[in-house]
């Protein structure tokens, strides 16, 4: 028999909150990751609460910022900045500028208004379309300045317009991530490229055939790529190097740049000589543990969680160009080079393929080991965070870490 309080753990719901520093408005939120579906994003759903009597006239004001940096802050002079912050949704939250029809909540906020009183509001914003993904490219050992990426803050404030910032002690910042999930189906599909290098002054040819086993991959998840050469040539294949290798389009200022995220060199086989076939599977596994403080590499968010992804690759909606895509563009491919000697070079070839988190409640069983690698972490702050004194609607209350506002103290 299962006991009582493991049934609890199992069906309770975690909900984060942040309180002002002066400890007058706590807010409330369901979950931190939202998800583009590409035909539709998940609406930030929460609930404010406030003290009684503390307004006194005064309203609170909720909006979603985003920052998209695209270089260092060292490198900023003459007033040039590097960074561009956009204000996306903006509303009255307290008292409420609109009246909130109860079908338009969600399970989360109705339990939570049920449970928090009458001095909670409940408020909701929504990501524009084609607003691009939480991405982080992680810094250097040496950089203490913001790395570079795209992030976006939940932010209320109590003033007494809209146009005013607010005081940092009646304020509150909660950083949130948007991100993108696979597809239920990986297709069938097996992505493949077949190249073909001739010499000067020498018959024949060699042939590299690469076959990926899928098309898209979940992170912690091998990479199977099967490799055939067959050397027509008069030419001696010296060694082989496969490389998974992300790719990032900084699309603010038209830059790219690639990383290798995973990478072996073997002489299995080698030399291949002339008129000889060499096949062979090889694995590698792309993790963000496995590049650690390698400036540039992309990242999924945040930078704190001892188990944060590579950053997942960019979906495009149906319809659309890959180039209407905003932000960091981010996607991957598996490189193979053959060293055919000094006087030979390289033949090289390069298959894209994605890498992403596999959607919820999807059911396959390597699935699910994908995902519970990538969210360990989570696992383990929801066991250490702790139930609220009425616990009989299964909620678990969990604090966001302070986030550091910019507004001076005056």
């Amino acid at each position: 028999m299962i006991p009582v309080f493991l049934l609890a753990l199992v069906v309770a719901v975690k909900v984060f909150k942040k309180t002002t520093p002066n400890g007058k408005i706590t807010v409330y939120l369901g979950k931190r990751d939202f998800i583009d579906h590409l035909d539709h994003v998940d609406p930030i759903d929460g609930i404010i609460v406030v003290d009684n009597d503390y307004l006194k006239g005064r309203k609170i004001y909720g909006q979603v910022t985003t920052t998209y940096r695209y270089g260092r802050e060292e490198d900023e002079v003459m007033g040039v900045k590097f960074s561009k912050e956009i204000i996306l949704a903006r509303e009255q939250i307290v008292p409420p500028a609109h009246h909130e029809d109860k079908q338009d909540l969600t399970a989360v906020q109705d339990k939570l208004l049920k449970k928090l009183g009458p001095n909670a509001y409940p408020f909701t914003f929504k990501f524009p379309p084609a607003s691009p993904c939480s991405v982080t490219l992680q810094p250097g050992e040496d950089e203490t300045s913001k790395p570079l990426g795209v992030e976006y803050v939940v932010k209320t404030f109590v003033a007494d317009g809209a146009d005013d910032r607010g005081h940092k002690r009646s304020s509150v910042a909660l950083a949130i991530k948007k991100l993108q999930y696979a597809p239920p189906s990986r297709g069938r599909r097996l992505p493949s490229s077949l190249v073909s290098k001739g010499f000067t002054f020498s018959q024949g040819k060699i042939n590299l055939e690469v076959t990926l086993d899928k098309e898209i991959y979940y992170h912690g998840e091998k990479i199977g790529a099967n490799v055939t050469v067959n050397n027509n040539s008069r030419k001696a294949v010296r060694n082989i190097k496969v490389y998974c290798v992300q790719h990032c389009e900084v699309t603010m200022v038209n830059a790219q740049f690639s990383r290798h995220v995973a990478s072996l060199e073997t002489r299995e086989g080698c030399p291949i000589t002339p008129g000889a076939s060499f096949t062979k599977t090889f694995y590698l596994v792309p993790l963000a543990s496995s590049n650690k403080d390698r400036r540039g590499i992309a990242l999924d968010g945040y930078l704190k969680d001892d188990d944060v992804n590579l950053a997942s690759s960019t979906l495009i909606a149906e319809g659309k160009a890959p180039n209407e895509a905003m932000g960091i563009v981010i996607s991957y491919s598996l490189r193979v080079k053959l060293n055919c000697g000094t006087l030979g070079g390289e033949l090289q070839t390069d298959v894209p393929f994605k890498l992403l988190h596999p959607a919820p409640g999807s059911g396959d069983a390597r699935e699910q080991k994908a995902l519970k690698k990538g969210k360990s972490q989570e696992r383990s702050r929801y066991e250490n965070s702790h139930y609220a004194d009425d616990d009989e609607d299964n909620i678990v209350f969990e604090d966001f870490a302070r986030l550091r506002l910019n507004e001076p103290d005056d």
